[in-house]
């Protein structure tokens, strides 16, 4: 009988050794860094950009709206740009595609507006296509989150 009641304290000693050895051979190894791939790079920029673009909209910053445009995208921005007292916007990056230099990053987005004391929320599917070094906003296809409240 005491042999039973010692086996349970016996294995617990020796499943943390075991597990201990096995941390260390796991973790252990080379150190050298990882190199980000350049496509992770500019996809990480197309984010920051969204962003940046999403923040330009929502203080009704009009010139950092152009700088991070193309000509045309900042055209079409503009054109589509309805007035609003305030607004709230965020975005959640679903998948980015990247051929050469252009980037195609689409993001699902929600928002909600106020105008003279009615609040309007919206969502949607919306595709931001950028291209260029930096990259600029060529075109927003889809829902355009930009065109909001309608």
């Amino acid at each position: 009988m005491l042999k039973r009641s010692i086996l349970p304290f016996l294995r617990t000693p020796l499943l943390l050794a075991v597990s201990f050895l096995f941390f260390l051979t796991a973790c252990g190894g080379d150190k050298e860094a990882k190199k980000v791939s350049p496509e992770s790079l500019l996809a990480q920029e197309a984010f920051e950009l969204a962003e940046t673009l999403k923040n330009a909209y929502v203080e009704k910053d009009r010139a950092r709206l152009e700088v991070h445009s193309t000509e045309s995208g900042y055209r079409e921005l503009i054109g589509n740009m309805k007035s609003f007292d305030s607004a709230e916007l965020s975005f959640t990056p679903t998948w980015v595609e990247i051929q050469d230099s252009t980037v195609h990053l689409t993001v699902s987005w929600k928002g909600t507006w106020a105008m003279k004391g009615k609040y309007t929320e919206e969502r949607g599917m919306a595709v931001f296509v950028f291209d260029g070094k930096p990259l600029k906003l060529v075109q927003v296809q889809r829902a355009n989150p930009f065109r909001q409240p309608e």
